[in-house]
């Protein structure tokens, strides 16, 4: 077929070749400016890798997870040894001065060790869950039960906090962090609470879906 009046053949190839070229050069600027998926760990000595090389804590081990399906993630380290949720609230705005695009909230196991009100927990956690939606934030929240030896009405009152805050329509839930690793010996450290390089791994391949979820949610 002739060329285009007044437009040669090999000049409309030439054009239609840097047009092509832009447009590739184009999608690989946005995807460049766009970078990789910020996600907010906030959570305390499970999260924060306590007893283990940084290597196998779970931040890195959940890393490597993502990297291996290809999802470009940049994990921001909020997990603090020790803390509690009023912990986590205090200091939610320090944690998100550089923005983030999902968060994963892991908090309340130092509560339940040290038999705080389960009922100031949920405001806290609440409060948490709210400052993130208000910045449409998507959150993957994920819980703990108590230990046996503050009661069963203790027990009833942590998990049904959890609960609670679980069914938030905005919330993605995972009841309890340490399913099929707590009370498991070859999961866990000499301390019996805390899991070792192996159970970090169990973790991460359970919750791994759930991640999942959140980042595309986070459209990443």
């Amino acid at each position: 077929m002739a060329a285009p009046y007044g437009v040669p053949s090999a000049t409309r190839k030439a054009i239609l070749a840097v047009a092509i070229l832009g447009a590739a050069w184009l999608g690989i600027a946005a995807l460049q400016a766009s970078g990789p998926v910020r996600l907010l760990v906030l959570g305390d000595s499970l999260t924060a890798g306590y007893g283990l090389p940084h290597a196998d804590g779970f931040q890195a081990q959940l890393a490597r997870a993502l990297a291996a399906q290809g999802k470009s993630v940049k994990i921001i380290d909020g997990a603090v040894s020790g803390d509690t949720s009023a912990g986590g609230r205090a200091r939610l705005d320090w944690v998100l001065a550089d923005g983030a695009d999902a968060a994963i909230v892991e908090l309340g196991a130092n509560d339940g060790l040290r038999g705080l009100d389960p009922g100031d927990m949920e405001t806290n956690i609440a409060a948490i869950l709210d400052a993130l939606a208000a910045k449409h934030i998507p959150v993957l929240l994920t819980g703990m039960y108590a230990p046996p030896n503050f009661g069963k009405e203790y027990q009833h009152a942590f998990r049904a906090a959890f609960d609670r805050l679980g069914a938030r329509p905005d919330v993605i839930y995972d009841p309890f962090f340490l399913e099929g690793v707590a009370e498991v010996p070859d999961l866990v450290q000499a301390d019996g609470l805390h899991p070792n390089a192996e159970g970090v791994k169990q973790e991460v391949q359970r919750i791994l879906p759930l991640v999942d979820k959140l980042l595309a949610k986070a459209g990443g």
